[in-house]
């Protein structure tokens, strides 16, 4: 920014020396070359025959004295029309003609057009470029990048929880810029370039604004696809331009968020071809990061949750030498990012590490959001504090949407919700590792879902056996077994339960090598993405014959034939406790275990 408004001064300086130098040519003509005398005059001395020669332009004389008058040499006058002089002769009145002095208007006349020509520019088509986003053209190369000086982030490591081996591998970042000479002694040097690799809402851009506040050095924050524009060559040279701006201001840091935007896998796309625009930014971005060293104190952070599309030149050692996961916390870190939001608000009587095991694989960003809808949720109802009802009641419209009770249901399908959702809560409470049920209800949510049954993990589980797999597919089943069982007759209320069974039975056939029949194999290799999300489906061709593509289809039908059969033999033996939790169900429409004790888990009720 400074220099594009030094560039625009010196233009407006030789714009006005310009004007001043013309200003002052026409006064040095006017004043000092020749004297200016009166008509009268000129008439006087022509006949006492004192001038010698004579310039007759179209409004005045010009001319040349026989003999110096008065040190001067030269003489210019006005001409008065020839009827005016000779009645002025007869009269004893000096008399003299004047001219008009063009001189400012001829200098109007061509600078005020440009000065409005870039009034224009400046003021209406520069903003109606800026908004379609060509910007100017004497900017188009400069770097975006938004600049946060020491303390300007406002944020530091106090307000980063629930990623402690992140920040420790950050801080060491932190203390390279305070202390360079403390790592340089046994002839260490920092990494070059740092990767955040982490799914969405992670927490990965708050973590490198925390790095520039705990450093307290300039901050060169800017998104990967602000780099690319419609001119070939712009980013390239916004590449080159920010790293210029950086080895100005060092230490410093380098932020490029979202860097799949601009570092993909090169001759990827219809054509293949090496002149594409991204890949010579690319490219830049390869020669900068070749091209300065760390000792300087430029650190180069980036982010991404699509590391798999990444070029593996950006990726190798002497560019990013570390990658550094920002993964979705475990029940310890959401309670420690649970007291960092909940600081904000006003609150009463929570269990913060109750509402950590109501939200399993929530990220940062989703539990800040956690407490913001539990804050509105108690603002609507009038309270003064948010309390846990109004934690429970976010949590429910995060994952299950807001309830929709003017969705009104006739009594034939309200009765077999109830009797599919209780099904599920009596399957979940019937066996043994299953997740606790935490609410049933029968009231329609906005995601489509007539009735929920939610279901809160005591722990955070990394490794699941078969058995558990299989009990999940009884859960999922037990919805559809209670409509069989009961009313004699299935709905198209199980599709998503349907969907999410044969996923997992699929995954235990083909990715998980847990099927007798097809061995310890792995079929169908899982994709690696960092979205969080499954995404569209593999179009990868497959790497087994049709008869075993056949082997895989009849034991993933086994699998969920089992599965429902055991669901029909849970709610058999406890049919007492489905037609009883039901009837409740429609009475009350939302249910909990201290409501119905049937919907503990087994061993518990047992004790």
């Amino acid at each position: 920014m400074d220099m594009n408004k030094k560039h625009q001064l010196n233009i407006w300086y030789w714009i006005w020396a310009f004007l001043i130098l013309m200003l002052f040519q026409s006064w040095w003509q006017g004043v000092s070359v020749t004297e200016r005398i009166p008509y009268s005059r000129f008439i006087e001395l022509l006949e006492q025959d004192r001038i010698a020669a004579v310039q007759v332009q179209t409004e005045r004389v010009i001319g040349r004295y026989r003999e110096p008058i008065d040190g001067r040499t030269n003489f210019v006058t006005n001409i008065v029309p020839e009827d005016l002089t000779r009645r002025l002769e007869q009269s004893s009145a000096e008399y003299d003609g004047t001219v008009t002095n063009t001189f400012l208007t001829q200098i109007l006349s061509w600078v005020v057009p440009i000065l409005l020509i870039f009034g224009l520019w400046m003021f209406v088509f520069r903003k109606i470029a800026e908004k379609q986003g060509f910007g100017g053209m004497m900017t188009v190369g400069k770097s975006k990048a938004k600049v946060y000086v020491e303390k300007d982030t406002g944020v530091t490591f106090d307000d980063v929880a629930g990623i402690d081996e992140a920040r420790q591998e950050l801080e060491e970042i932190v203390s390279f810029l305070k202390e360079p000479d403390r790592y340089g002694r046994l002839g260490a040097r920092i990494p070059k370039g740092i990767l955040l690799v982490g799914p969405p809402g992670t927490g990965k851009t708050l973590v490198a604004r925390a790095v520039a506040g705990e450093a307290g050095v300039p901050f060169f924050s800017i998104s990967g696809s602000e780099f690319v524009e419609m001119f070939v060559g712009v980013g390239a040279a916004r590449v080159r331009d920010l790293f210029e701006q950086a080895r100005k201001a060092v230490p410093c840091i380098i932020f490029i968020d979202e860097l799949d935007a601009l570092g993909k896998k090169r001759g990827i796309g219809a054509f293949g071809g090496g002149h594409d625009e991204k890949e010579q930014t690319l490219n830049q971005l390869l020669t900068e990061l070749d091209g300065f060293d760390p000792r300087e104190g430029i650190v180069l952070l980036a982010a991404t949750n699509r590391p798999e599309i990444l070029d593996p030149a950006l990726l190798r050692a002497g560019r990013f030498d570390r990658q550094v996961v920002v993964d979705r916390p475990d029940k310890r870190g959401r309670a420690a990012i649970l007291r960092v939001h909940l600081r904000k608000v006003q609150h009463r009587g929570l269990d913060v590490d109750q509402i950590a095991g109501l939200t399993p694989g929530f990220s940062g960003a989703e539990l800040a959001n956690l407490v913001n809808e539990a804050a509105i949720q108690a603002t609507r109802r009038g309270a003064e504090a948010v309390e846990m009802e109004d934690v429970t009641a976010a949590i429910e419209r995060i994952v299950a949407g807001l309830e929709r009770k003017g969705r009104l249901l006739n009594p034939k399908e309200r009765e077999a919700v109830a009797w599919h959702e209780m099904g599920h809560a009596l399957a979940a409470a019937s066996l043994p590792g299953a997740d606790p049920v935490h609410k049933v209800s029968i009231i329609p949510r906005t995601i489509g879902a007539l009735g929920y049954t939610m279901q809160r993990p005591t722990e955070d589980r990394f490794l699941i056996t078969r058995s558990d797999l299989e009990n999940r597919m009884v859960v999922l089943l037990a919805g559809r077994a209670a409509e069989d069982l009961v009313l004699g007759e299935i709905s198209t209320g199980a599709a998503d339960d349907l969907a999410r069974v044969t996923d997992i039975a699929r995954q235990i056939v083909t990715r998980f090598g847990m099927h007798p029949d097809l061995g310890q194999a792995v079929l169908e290799a899982q994709r690696p993405s960092f979205l969080g999300e499954d995404g569209a489906p593999s179009l990868s061709p497959r790497d087994y014959s049709e008869a075993t593509a056949r082997e895989v289809d009849l034991a993933v039908r086994d699998l969920i034939a089992r599965a429902y059969e055991r669901a029909r033999q849970v709610l058999t033996e406890r049919r007492a406790d489905l037609e009883a939790g039901t009837r409740l169900l429609l009475e009350r429409e939302t249910i909990t275990p201290e409501d119905f004790p049937a919907l503990r888990p087994v061993a518990q009720a047992a004790q």
